[in-house]
């Protein structure tokens, strides 16, 4: 019996030397390097431990339904499918399908368009002629917003840094300083972390408010991931809140706790790539800053009045909940570090209207977020972000795919190099970035937001180096209140 139970626990395989002795069974246990020592019954080659190897010629694996990548027992398909970690799973009460995805008009969108390589040197040209022609008007020289902050100077100062931990860090304390200079870091928010990955940027504005009561974090992250540092957090007066959902189909105003407490909500993201960034002004701007207008507007209950002087004390409180109705913004503000343009998307792209604006279409935006790939492609050789320390764990997966996307653009750039330099190629592509987020600038703009570009932190940290933020505009009321809090 010794032998069976070593014997269940290993592999089968062709064994060296002779084969089973006779009348035993024809396993082969790697571990003991000897094939098993059981008495199989009549007329078979394996024991009973082991029997299921008799039959395995004679079954047929076919791929499972729910995910083509892996293969099932036929015999065993209805068993497989009830535990598959591949099986649709019960939606959150916050799944809104494609709440966030934009108008759908598929007639717009373009079908079978060539790739750059393939355009011909006056299409291309008439391309980039397009594109100067519609940034003639926009600012060109972004300011400089290089900043820090107190709560990451003990980590930047450490020595056992290595580069991409020392990058990582300069990049989130330059988030948090302009977080703070926009006056974003206050009690009463909850702080929503778009791509989330482990949770780093809203651990370090917990640390920034450590002081601070009344916070609360929903990190939003499509994918599981390792090695997530929000577990950590054991402070009772900061909730952390994992929302395992894409953020086409998140609806903020659903999620339990927004709904119950109606926080001002702070969106944040470091290096939210492509359409993300759209899905997500979506989400704030539309989504949520809508749906909590819409309940504002609802008429209060009428208070019974007894005698004038209630009467008087109840006018003034209704000024005051007038007041703060007035003031309460859903979306105290958004800081975002943008990336990857090259992965874009016109049917999630909110700056359409902008393009309309300037006389350009879905055909031009599909050339436009190709060709921004050229202002960090050319020179990802010189200047990498590679290495092995798990600090960059949380954009992995986005980095290996934004170069082999680069890779092919520039595979298919080669082309051009005849009709174009290097630099003449990363001029465009950085105009091509600047054109679609100014899009985005637009947009907010449009919805009562003080929007603006900036570079956060220099190209030799990040080659994505800009920074989009916004803040409500300040209405007439607030300006007389900040006017009679200065005096």
């Amino acid at each position: 019996m010794a032998a069976h139970g070593a014997g269940g626990s290993a592999g089968c395989g062709a064994g060296p030397g002779p084969g089973p002795g006779p009348g035993r069974c024809a396993f082969f246990v790697r571990r003991k390097k000897r094939f098993c020592k059981m008495v199989p019954g009549p007329g078979r080659r394996f024991c009973g431990e082991h029997g299921q190897h008799e039959k395995e010629n004679d079954r047929k694996r076919i791929p499972c339904p729910l995910d083509p990548n892996h293969t099932v027992y036929e015999d065993q398909l209805q068993k497989h499918l009830k535990k598959c970690n591949s099986r649709e799973k019960p939606k959150p009460v916050y799944f809104v399908q494609d709440i966030n995805a934009g108008v759908k008009d598929t007639t717009e969108i373009p079908e079978n368009q060539v790739t750059i390589s393939s355009l011909s040197k006056e299409e291309l040209e008439n391309l980039i002629i397009k594109l100067k022609r519609a940034s003639n008007d926009l600012e060109l020289d972004l300011t400089e917003q290089v900043l820090s902050h107190q709560a990451l100077q003990e980590a930047l100062s450490d020595p056992k840094n290595g580069e991409s931990a020392s990058k990582h860090l300069k990049q989130q304390a330059s988030i948090l300083g302009n977080m703070e200079k926009l006056h974003l870091l206050g009690p009463g928010r909850c702080f929503v972390e778009f791509g989330a990955g482990r949770g780093k940027l809203s651990h370090w504005v917990d640390i920034a408010l450590q002081d601070v009561e009344n916070i609360q974090f929903l990190l939003v992250e499509r994918a599981t991931t390792r090695f997530k540092v929000d577990g950590k957090h054991k402070r009772s007066d900061s909730i952390f809140e994992r929302l395992q959902v894409d953020i086409q189909h998140l609806c903020l105003n659903k999620v339990p706790i927004l709904e119950k407490k109606k926080l001002p909500v702070v969106g944040i993201g470091k290096h939210l790539c492509g359409a993300a960034t759209d899905l997500a002004l979506r989400c704030l701007v539309e989504s949520y800053a809508t749906c909590c207008n819409e309940e504002s507007e609802e008429p209060a209950p009428k208070r019974p009045k007894n005698k004038a002087e209630g009467a008087s004390n109840s006018s003034n409180d209704d000024d005051d909940n007038e007041r703060n109705k007035e003031d309460f913004k859903p979306v105290a503000g958004i800081v975002i570090a943008l990336c990857c343009h090259h992965k874009c998307d016109w049917a999630h792209y909110v700056g359409r209207e902008f393009f309309r604006s300037v006389g350009l279409g879905p055909v031009e935006f599909h050339y436009f977020q190709r060709m921004s790939s050229w202002a960090t492609c050319g020179m990802r050789e010189t200047i990498t972000n590679a290495s092995t320390n798990e600090e960059s764990e949380d954009h992995a997966n986005n980095t290996a795919e934004h170069d082999r996307t680069c890779s092919k653009t520039e595979s298919g750039s080669d082309a051009l190099q005849g009709l174009l330099t290097v630099e003449e190629r990363k001029e465009i592509g950085s105009l091509c970035k600047l054109l679609i987020d100014h899009g985005r600038i637009r947009y907010l703009q449009h919805r009562g937001y003080k929007a603006a570009l900036q570079y956060y932190t220099d190209s030799s940290v990040s080659l994505e180096n800009v920074l989009l933020t916004a803040v409500p505009e300040i209405t007439t009321s607030q300006d007389t209140d900040l006017e009679l809090a200065k005096n």
